[in-house]
């Protein structure tokens, strides 16, 4: 090897996986993509990542982004007609991401949740402090015949302190999803750090990009030509289920 080998900036990876589970791309429903057109621009580069396949998820969280299917899923067909008027075929639907709040219990009540394939349901805790009855919460889904997925665990600061608290809810039969972008760094080192504890302890059944933006888009190429990405998709490789569990 020469002297340019060892300064030559490595080639980026792809993410080791093909079907998008966490993305906030549908046009103007939330705080992610605010229109069609970026949308499609957003997909383009998820393509050039290696995805062929992406849920979207929404926000749905009381307040804020009180989304139901009559407000997603016009904008779902709006995104996907842009996306054939570019002959972009990557294929996309929606599921949502789903804060724990009285509004989603509501919404489970009248049945306007879309689930993912296999009945799993993406459910995202408050920053602030753990969901009041969160085990219970998460064990009644289960007995609904649903598969709960908690949204990027290692950006709950509360739990920092507290990692056994990881480990419980995972043995407990919640699955548990990471973001690409806390791998890269790109909220903090203290989530870096988590995310790749959660790795070691074998706690991460998917990743996700959770885009919302060009600049989420920036970070995520990125990451995709450091070592850190080859070091962490190694150590995931077998071990994450985004291509097998939505079926």
């Amino acid at each position: 090897m020469g002297l340019l080998d060892i300064f030559r900036k490595k080639e980026p990876v792809r993410l080791p996986f093909a079907t998008d589970i966490h993305c906030h791309i549908i046009p103007g429903v939330d705080d992610g993509s605010p229109d069609a057109a970026t949308s499609a621009e957003l997909v383009g580069r998820m393509a050039s990542w290696g995805i062929e396949r992406i849920i979207a998820t929404p926000h749905v969280t009381e307040g804020t982004f009180e989304n139901t299917p009559d407000i997603l899923d016009p904008a779902l067909e709006e995104l996907n007609d842009e996306l054939a008027a570019r002959g972009i075929k990557i294929p996309v639907s929606r599921s949502s991401e789903n804060r724990i709040d009285d509004f989603l219990r509501d919404q489970l009540a009248k049945g306007l949740i879309t689930l993912m394939p296999g009945n799993h349901i993406l459910v995202e805790c408050s920053f602030i402090q753990e969901p009041w009855q969160l085990d219970q919460f998460l064990f009644d889904l289960k007995m609904k015949g649903m598969r709960p997925v908690i949204a990027h665990p290692e950006r709950y600061h509360y739990y920092f302190g507290d990692k056994n608290r990881y480990e419980e809810l995972h043995r407990a039969g919640n699955l548990f999803q990471v973001n690409v972008l806390s791998l890269a760094g790109y909220y903090s080192k203290t989530e870096k750090k988590i995310a790749e504890y959660l790795i070691d302890r074998g706690c991460v059944d998917f990743l996700g990009t959770d885009l919302h933006n060009h600049r989420h888009a920036d970070s995520i190429d990125a990451y995709l030509a450091t070592s850190d990405a080859r070091r962490h998709f190694a150590a995931l490789s077998g071990r994450i289920h985004n291509d097998t569990a939505f079926v």
